[in-house]
């Protein structure tokens, strides 16, 4: 992480030296898209440590962990295909899901049937493309989430 801000800062100075103003212009920017977000930010990262306070590590560890074998990625990929999570809480939600013992190719299948599943959104998808086709565009992203999930742990060596 240290070496992200390190390296945000001697960027930020390069483009300083470059174009003091539109340096400027873009930390103004960035700021108060940041001083935007901060109240969802906070509000959802709140949520979450209240229901992650009220589910035990051995909840998620049943459910989610390494225990839990394949009704893992089942798991992760129906709570990813229901909620609706912007990135910038997921990715966060994700480390603390790790951080509790909850495998990364578990985390992947969770984070990519969060951004390719959407229960939710199936009747405006219908009323566009079709139910059909708003099924298995579903179906397809799915199982696509399942294989990234099983691939990445293959690759880790923890299925």
């Amino acid at each position: 992480m240290s070496y992200i801000i390190i390296l945000t800062a001697f960027l930020t100075l390069v483009s300083f030296i470059f174009d003091k103003k539109k340096t400027w212009k873009g930390i103004k920017k960035g700021a108060k898209q940041f001083i935007n977000i901060l109240p969802t930010l906070l509000s959802v990262i709140i949520l979450i440590s209240v229901v992650l306070y009220f589910i035990s590590d051995d909840v998620l560890t049943e459910y989610l962990g390494s225990g839990a074998g394949i009704t893992a990625y089942f798991s992760a990929g129906l709570i990813g295909a229901v909620a609706i999570l912007p990135g910038f809480i997921a990715y966060p939600l994700a480390g603390i899901l790790v951080k509790s013992g909850v495998s990364l190719s578990v985390i992947a299948v969770f984070i990519t049937t969060l951004k390719m599943v959407g229960i939710m959104t199936i009747p405006i998808e219908r009323r566009y493309f079709g139910l059909k086709v708003a099924l298995i565009r579903n179906i397809l992203s799915f199982a696509g989430a399942l294989v990234v999930g099983i691939l990445m742990a293959l690759i880790f060596n923890y299925l």
